[in-house]
Formats: C-alpha cells, sequence, structure tokens
C-alpha cells in the first residue's frame, strides 16, 4: 500500500497541495539545470541551476542527492518564481458552468500561474464561514495554490458589513466587493477601519455607479460613433480619490484593481509619494488594448472597467514603470459562449486572462516599451505577493519549490478552443504571441508540462 502524501505546514490557509512523496531514505530531489535564473526578490539574473528537496527550495545539492535527482534541462529558457495573480474569478460555488476552482486553476498553471486569489462574487457571495470553507474544500484539490477572499459586505450589497473576523479566522485573504463598489462613504470607511484591526487588505473595484448605469463602453469619440452609452473615467477617478482620502483618514491599506484611467494613476502617485498606504494593479488588457478595438462591437472586448483611450494606455504602462502600480493582475473573468454572444449592450463584461497574461506582458511591456525581463517577472511575482502578503513569488531557500519555466522567444499563436478554461471568452483568440510557458512546478512537482496539465 502506498504511503499517503506528506502536507506541508503553510503560513496562510490555501491550498494544501501535497509535497511529492518522500520517505526517509528516498527524498524528492529536483534540479533544473543551466536555464536563465531570474528571482526578482534576489536580484538573481544569470545562467544557473535551481534545487529542491521535498517541495522546497536548497542552495545545493550533495553529490548523492545529484544522483537521486530529477533533472529538467532548462537551456534556453527562463526559470522564474511561479507567477502570481491576486485577481481571479473561478466562478465557484454557484456558477460552475463558467468554469470551477479545478478548471480554473489549470488554466493558472498553463500560464505559468502557481498562486491565484480568488474574488467572492460566487452564487452564493463568499460572506460566511460555511461558504467560505467550501470554497476552501474545492481548493485543495486544485492544480495549483488558490487563496479565497471573502466579501466586505453581507451579499455583496454595500449595506451591512460582512463578519470580518471570523472570515478572517476561516482563511480569508482579503476583503472585497469586486465589481460591486461600495458607493457608501460612511460604510467603506467602518469597512476599512475593521478590516484594519484584522490586518486584513480591502480590494475595491473602482466605480461611482451614478455615472455608469447602463454604460458599456468608455466614454468618448468611439462611444458616439458606434452608438453605445460611454463610461466616463471619472467614474473610476472620484471612487479611487475617496480610498485614498480614507486610507490616509484611517491608515488602512486599501488596494485598486484593474486601474484604467490616467487620472487614477496620477492620483496613486501624489498618494504615495504622500505616503499613504494604498497600493494598485494593472490588467494585460488595459495595457495592451484602446476603445477602438471594440470597432466591431466585438464583445470579447467588452469588460470593466472598460478599454479607454491611447492617453490612458500608455499612463497606465507610465505607472507600471514607475512602481505606481504594483503588479499585474488578469481579471480573468470566464463567461460560457451563450452569455458573450448576445447585442452589446447586454453581454456580460469580462474576458479570460491567465493562459496569455505572460505573453501579453512580454510583448506589451519588454518587446513594445523596453521593459528590462526581470522588471517584468517582478509584477507579476515578487510585487504581486507582497500586495497580499502571500509566501510566493521567490526563488529563496526554504520557500515552497514553486516555479515556471518559458521561452521567453518562442511565437505561437493562442487558441481559446484549446485553453485549459471551461470558457472562450478571450480577446487574443487566433492572435500570435510571444513568450510560451513550457512547465509550471508546484511545490516541486510538475502540474504542466508541453502543452498539457500532468494529473
Amino acid at each position: 500500500m502506498p504511503a499517503r502524501p506528506r502536507l506541508r505546514p503553510r503560513a496562510l490557509t490555501h491550498s494544501a497541495l501535497p509535497a511529492p512523496s518522500a520517505s526517509a531514505t528516498m527524498p524528492d530531489i529536483l534540479w533544473i539545470k543551466k536555464g536563465r535564473v531570474i528571482d526578482p526578490a534576489a536580484k538573481r539574473d544569470e545562467i544557473g541551476d535551481v534545487f529542491a528537496v521535498d517541495g522546497q527550495f536548497v542552495p545545493r545539492l550533495t553529490n548523492v542527492q545529484k544522483k537521486q535527482a530529477r533533472v529538467i534541462d532548462a537551456k534556453g529558457l527562463v526559470v522564474c518564481p511561479g507567477l502570481v495573480d491576486i485577481h481571479v474569478h473561478f466562478r465557484e460555488p454557484g456558477q460552475t458552468h463558467k468554469e470551477n476552482i479545478l478548471t480554473g486553476s489549470r488554466a493558472a498553471a498553463a500560464g505559468g500561474f502557481t498562486t491565484v486569489v480568488c474574488m467572492p462574487n460566487t452564487s452564493p457571495p463568499i460572506d460566511n464561514a460555511g461558504t467560505l470553507q467550501l470554497v476552501k474544500g474545492a481548493a485543495a484539490r486544485a492544480a495549483v495554490r488558490v487563496y479565497p477572499t471573502a466579501c466586505i459586505t453581507t451579499g455583496m450589497q454595500g449595506k451591512q458589513l460582512a463578519p470580518h473576523g471570523t472570515l478572517k479566522a476561516n482563511g480569508a485573504v482579503a476583503l472585497t466587493d469586486d465589481g460591486l463598489c461600495i458607493q457608501s462613504n460612511e460604510l467603506m470607511r467602518r469597512a476599512v477601519e475593521y478590516a484594519k484591526m484584522f490586518d486584513l487588505t480591502v480590494l475595491d473595484h473602482c466605480q461611482d455607479d451614478s455615472l455608469t448605469e447602463k454604460a458599456a463602453m468608455n466614454e468618448g469619440a468611439v462611444s458616439t460613433r458606434l452608438g453605445l452609452k460611454g463610461w466616463p473615467h471619472a467614474a473610476e477617478d472620484i471612487i479611487v480619490a475617496r480610498n485614498i482620502i480614507l486610507s490616509h483618514y484611517t491608515g488602512a491599506h486599501i488596494h485598486m484593481q484593474h486601474i484604467s484611467s490616467a487620472m487614477s494613476v496620477e492620483l496613486i502617485r501624489r498618494a504615495k509619494k504622500d505616503g499613504i498606504r494604498i497600493t494598485a494593479e494593472a490588467t494585460p488588457h488595459h495595457i495592451a488594448f484602446t476603445e477602438d478595438a471594440l470597432a466591431t462591437y466585438d464583445t470579447h472586448f467588452k469588460m470593466n472597467p472598460p478599454l479607454r483611450t491611447e492617453a490612458d494606455r500608455r499612463a497606465i504602462i507610465a505607472g507600471l514603470r514607475d512602481g505606481t502600480l504594483d503588479c499585474i493582475g488578469t481579471d480573468h473573468a470566464p463567461h460560457s459562449p451563450d452569455e458573450k454572444d448576445r447585442e452589446f449592450d447586454y453581454a456580460p463584461n469580462g474576458i479570460l486572462g491567465l493562459e496569455t497574461a505572460l505573453p501579453v506582458c512580454l510583448q506589451v511591456l519588454v518587446g513594445e516599451n523596453r521593459f528590462k525581463l526581470p522588471a517584468v517577472i517582478d509584477l507579476l511575482t515578487r510585487r504581486a505577493a507582497d500586495v497580499l502578503k502571500l509566501p510566493a513569488g521567490t526563488l529563496a531557500d526554504g520557500a515552497a519549490a514553486d516555479v515556471c519555466l518559458f521561452d521567453p522567444l518562442e511565437n505561437w499563436t493562442y487558441d481559446a478552443t484549446k485553453g485549459q478554461s471551461k470558457s472562450r471568452n478571450s480577446p487574443w483568440h487566433g492572435h500570435r504571441l510571444t513568450g510560451r510557458v513550457r512547465r509550471t512546478i508546484v511545490g516541486g512537482r510538475t502540474v504542466f508540462a508541453d502543452g498539457a496539465i500532468v494529473e
């Protein structure tokens, strides 16, 4: 009878991925050889080797261990920490026709992500310990590490605070009402005060609902030409300013999700110079596309916040370059084909993001805007993990052996119909991309290799 897998203790509650089977006489040893090792947390960028024993990084192997090791030839590949995404939607419970935690985690693995943070806008919303435990149970069977967030308010209705302390005790790593921004400034003030008491970050989708009712895309010349109701960037800017003021007033950590507006970037930049405790993220789609992509009414380009102008896109890229924006978050938001195949006004917002994030960032940031490769990897690893203090994003000795190996030069065509997600709603379907994940390793165990999930 085979030995039961040994579970490694975790610093935070998340999916309990088993470490590779090991015994006192036969440890599980991994040797990744001759790759370009990039570890921004250690300022390491060199051709070299990476070693792991029983699911944790070690500085070196003995001669005996080298003979026992599983060897991966990484010549020509970049070897970096497993990517980290603090903004995904896995739709479980209640919306599993779009995605579930297992399929979402497989999409993450295919994209090189080893740690993800899922949003609570499920059915029912994750606003109590029972639903949170259900999500954690599903996460324990995931392909990658899945951390749950929980709601700020009961039912995400923006009226009454959810039990923050109980949610923290049951494993929530942050609080958010995600797509339903709290409109009451007084309630948001109380929410961030309570969150601070429990050392929880509040993640906020910044949207003033009074300015966006029935809006379908960015407000401007393109929306006028297409006959679609416009969505002004002021709707985002007002809430970003509100959150800056509340963070300054309370000392709470507020993280602004998927920033899309040039003015919001500037507001955040000024606030950070003043030492206000805020962070913010950008998405791959907001650095890659503008409102012009909607010219054919393709609902795969419909998202919240909407694609904006070229000036906004350039401002977001500048914010990533100078540190105003802290990380990349995909806002992976699966929808079924019949939901997206509707009139533009009625189609839901959201696109897939996990399997294309790395190549899109390589193309836009490295290829077109001359970012250094380690800086881009930093945005997708250490800096993302640091926002929520997650034990991820490093190749440091003793850390969990989570690794992404990718070919930064491979050209390939993305086919959403062959992806790992249940859904297909990607604006990159059929596009040529540069940079491809070749292998994803979680806790020393390969979970994705050469285009396929490893069971």
